[in-house]
């Protein structure tokens, strides 16, 4: 896995390949995937962490199932922009993927996208929207991701509009 910055990943993508958003936490991985035109986020599912061995065959299974050409990680920082224990150990989930070759591409680009308050942000919604606590636990960890994805997948939107506004002036 290449560690990329987000501006590079449309060029990086073949036709049809999507976007995979993980928000990676001690307990659940919530999982997201991107249209092909990388407007869209949507939540696919969560993986309930075991060992690394048994995660990684989990998210393995869902590249197979789909057309993924990157990832887009959650990368959980502190509120005063330092990384903590659990933003550490989202990128070491990433580099053991990489190192233990378990990836059926291991040139797979990588972004890190700063995810801080995404799952306040989720909840919020989701108790709005008055869902019990028992739904709302279920269905978190996987809106998280989609709501981490689409904000990458907004930025990437708003970059491409940028960069055609600059090349017709």
């Amino acid at each position: 896995m290449i560690i990329r910055n987000l501006s590079e990943i449309p060029a990086l993508l073949h036709k049809n390949q999507c976007l995979l958003g993980l928000d990676y936490g001690s307990k659940v991985i919530g999982v997201a995937v991107s249209d092909p035109n990388l407007r869209i986020a949507s939540p696919i599912g969560a993986i309930t962490r075991k060992k690394f061995p048994l995660d990684a065959a989990a998210l393995v299974a869902l590249l197979r199932d789909r057309e993924i050409g990157g990832f887009v990680v959650g990368l959980p920082k502190n509120m005063d922009g330092t990384e903590g224990a659990t933003a550490q150990a989202a990128r070491a989930f990433i580099r053991n993927l990489s190192q233990k070759n378990v990836l059926p591409d291991p040139d797979l680009p990588v972004v890190f996208w700063d995810e801080r308050l995404s799952t306040a942000a989720v909840e919020r919604f989701l108790i709005s929207d008055d869902m019990s606590r028992k739904r709302r636990d279920a269905v978190v960890d996987k809106m998280a991701a989609a709501y981490i994805l689409q904000g990458a997948l907004d930025a990437i939107q708003h970059k491409i509009a940028e960069d055609r506004f600059a090349s017709e002036t």
